[in-house]
């Protein structure tokens, strides 16, 4: 997929509050998108909560930043989700830029 077209794809699936389903790490993924832009580190990705798959984080926690380029096969699905989850905050500070967010 191409990134504009990928980038469009994330950027409506936060404006439908609409799960996305990828391939991360090797890991099948399926996430509520909270926010996309440019990390503080320079790094177009996601913050997401994972609500299905593999691959959590040591620790169990569902939070993740995963950046586009490593993202394979993303499909926005229909299943919507009913807003932020707790300990999401708007503005989030780990992006320099921000292109989309709840």
């Amino acid at each position: 997929m191409e990134g504009r077209e990928m980038k469009a794809q994330i950027a409506e699936a936060i404006k439908q509050m609409r799960l996305l389903s990828f391939t991360y790490d090797g890991h099948h993924r399926v996430v509520e998108p909270h926010c996309f832009g440019i990390t503080t580190a320079g790094h177009e990705a996601i913050r997401c909560y994972q609500v299905e798959g593999t691959g959590n984080r040591p620790g169990g926690s569902p939070w993740h930043m995963m950046t586009t380029d490593k993202i394979i096969s993303l499909t926005v699905l229909d299943k919507t989700f009913s807003g932020p989850r707790v300990g999401y905050k708007k503005g989030d500070r780990g992006m320099a830029i921000i292109f989309a967010e709840l």
